[in-house]
C-alpha cells in the first residue's frame, strides 16, 4: 500500500486560523503522514518544523500565491528549506493573469529553474478554468507544452478536471513523470456537483488510484474545498476510503 498520504490544509483553514499546531495533531492522529501547506499563520520555520518534526508529519508542498513567488522568491524557497519542503506549488490563477498563458509560462519556467537550483520543484495546480481551449488545446496543455518539464511540474486535480469534462485518467498517462503530486477529491452526483468526499461521489478515484502506480505520483493529496460537516469528519472519511481502497488493490 502507498502510505504517502498528505491533506491540503486548506480544507481546514478555519480550524488553522483558530488553533495551527492543534490542527496539525489532529491531522496525525487521523493517520495522515503528510500536510500540504497553505499559509504558515505566522509561525518561524523553525518551530514550524519542529512541530511537525514532533508529531511524524512531512510538509510535502505549499501552495504559494505566484504574486508572492514572483515577488519574493528567495524569502520563500529559504523558508521551505527551513522545513526540510522540496515542492512549491503555484496554487490559483487570479483572472487578471488568465490572458496571456506565454508569459505565465516564461514566468513559471523561470521560478521552477531558479527553485531547483535549491533543490525544491514547482508544481502547477489547474482549476476547470485553464482546460478551456485556446487556439486548438487547452490552456493548460499549452501551459505545460510552453514550459521545461523539469521546471515545471503538474499537480492534477481531479474534480477540477472531470468538472471540465476530462478524464483525469488521460491526463495522468499524458504526464506520467511529471507529477510529484495529484490532488484527489470527489464530486457529489447530484446536480450541485460539489465537492464531496472521497469514494462518496462519481469521481473514478479508484481508476485514478490503480492509473498512479504507473504514473510515478509521490503523493496523494486530500482536499475538499468545502465541507457540508465538520472537514475533520469529511477528511476522516477521505483517508478511511483511501487506505481501505490502496490496501484491496495492492
Amino acid at each position: 500500500m502507498n502510505n504517502s498520504i498528505a491533506v491540503q490544509l486548506y480544507t481546514l483553514h478555519a480550524e488553522c486560523e483558530k488553533d495551527f499546531y492543534g490542527t496539525l495533531e489532529r491531522v496525525a492522529g487521523l493517520g495522515f503522514n503528510g500536510v500540504e501547506l497553505a499559509g504558515y499563520w505566522g509561525k518561524e520555520a523553525e518551530d514550524l518544523k519542529a512541530t511537525l518534526d514532533r508529531l511524524g508529519l512531512k510538509a510535502v508542498s505549499s501552495h504559494v500565491p505566484l504574486e508572492r513567488m514572483e515577488e519574493n522568491l528567495e524569502a520563500e524557497l529559504e523558508y521551505l528549506k527551513a522545513i526540510n519542503c522540496n515542492n512549491i506549488v503555484c496554487p490559483y490563477l487570479v483572472e487578471d493573469r488568465r490572458g496571456d498563458y506565454s508569459q505565465l509560462a516564461k514566468s513559471l519556467n523561470e521560478i521552477g529553474k531558479r527553485s531547483q537550483q535549491e533543490g525544491i520543484s514547482l508544481s502547477y495546480h489547474n482549476h476547470d478554468f485553464e482546460l478551456e481551449k485556446g487556439d486548438s488545446v487547452s490552456h493548460l496543455e499549452q501551459l505545460f507544452a510552453d514550459t521545461n518539464s523539469e521546471y515545471v511540474k503538474a499537480e492534477l486535480d481531479v474534480y477540477w478536471l472531470t468538472l471540465a469534462g476530462e478524464d483525469p485518467l488521460e491526463w495522468m498517462e499524458k504526464y506520467t513523470g511529471r507529477m510529484p503530486l495529484i490532488h484527489l477529491k470527489d464530486m457529489t452526483t447530484d446536480s450541485d456537483r460539489t465537492f464531496a468526499e472521497l469514494g462518496t461521489g462519481g469521481v473514478d478515484i479508484e481508476g485514478v488510484l490503480k492509473k498512479s502506480k504507473e504514473t510515478q505520483i509521490q503523493w496523494y493529496v486530500v482536499e475538499q474545498d468545502k465541507c457540508n460537516r465538520s472537514p475533520f469528519e469529511s477528511i476522516e472519511i477521505s483517508i478511511n476510503y483511501l487506505k481501505t481502497t490502496l490496501s484491496k488493490i495492492g
